[in-house]
């Protein structure tokens, strides 16, 4: 089945609207001829509204980077997926390694959060992975199977074509590592195995993409692994040229 690819920019807590604005206006034109590729931007709350409005009729979509699983309540600081929905956002990033680690953020939290999500209309990109402990200990593959049964058991067989996955090693976030191409293949390659004991028809639409330290000089090799079906960037995705090549390649 073929899977249209996704490059996803995380921003993280970078980018004020004006300076985001001015970033969107300078991309818009360097992806605008990558027609078999989807590109979003996973911006703070505060660039969402401004982002919308400036990418609206282009082919970039706005997502958010983290939301509450209930739709209203007293729970100061948080968005809810309604929220996001009513600007015009199309997805949000969940369970990202620096939530779950620094905020504690449980997979019991988001197996509510991805149904929510779902259920508002927005396209969610759950992340996985394992540390480097987890890895140098063979755990690797009881870690994915945890966190894909207990993130996703809210999620219907028949919705899980409507979810994006990002298998996202720590060790290798933010660090300069990256997992070689074999790594990669076989981690991605299990999340699908998985999937495909839930259902495999709808398993064989779910996009899986590659996250850790993806640049320009390594997105080729890792977008043309054949169960990758794109990227979600971290620091690349801040400079306008890095994200833009990156982008490239996936449309190769």
């Amino acid at each position: 089945m073929a899977r249209t690819p996704l490059i996803a920019g995380n921003w993280k807590m970078h980018k004020a609207e004006r300076e985001a604005e001015e970033y969107l206006q300078a991309l818009l034109p360097r992806v605008a001829a990558a027609e078999r590729t989807e590109v979003a931007i996973c911006a703070p709350y505060t660039d969402l509204k401004a982002l919308v409005e400036s990418a609206r009729g282009s082919r970039v979509e706005i997502y958010a980077q983290n939301m509450h699983e209930r739709a209203e309540g007293a729970f100061t600081g948080e968005i809810s997926a309604p929220m996001l929905s009513e600007l015009g956002v199309r997805g949000v990033v969940l369970g990202h390694s620096e939530r779950r680690e620094l905020f504690c953020e449980s997979d019991h939290a988001l197996a509510l959060k991805v149904p929510a999500a779902l259920d508002a209309g927005l396209t969610p990109i759950l992340c996985v992975g394992e540390s480097e402990q987890e890895r140098d200990e063979q755990l690797t593959q009881r870690k994915l199977r945890r966190q894909i049964a207990e993130d996703l058991v809210g999620v219907a067989a028949d919705r899980l074509a409507e979810l994006v996955i990002a298998y996202e090693p720590i060790w290798a976030i933010g660090t300069g590592r990256v997992a070689s191409a074999e790594q990669a293949q076989e981690a991605i390659a299990f999340i699908r195995a998985l999937l495909r004991s839930r259902d495999e028809r709808a398993a064989e639409a779910v996009r899986i993409l590659y996250g850790g330290s993806v640049k320009p000089d390594n997105a080729a090799e890792l977008l043309a692994l054949p169960d990758v079906d794109g990227a979600l960037v971290g620091g690349a995705s801040l400079q306008v040229e890095s994200f833009a090549q990156i982008v490239a390649a996936a449309a190769r």
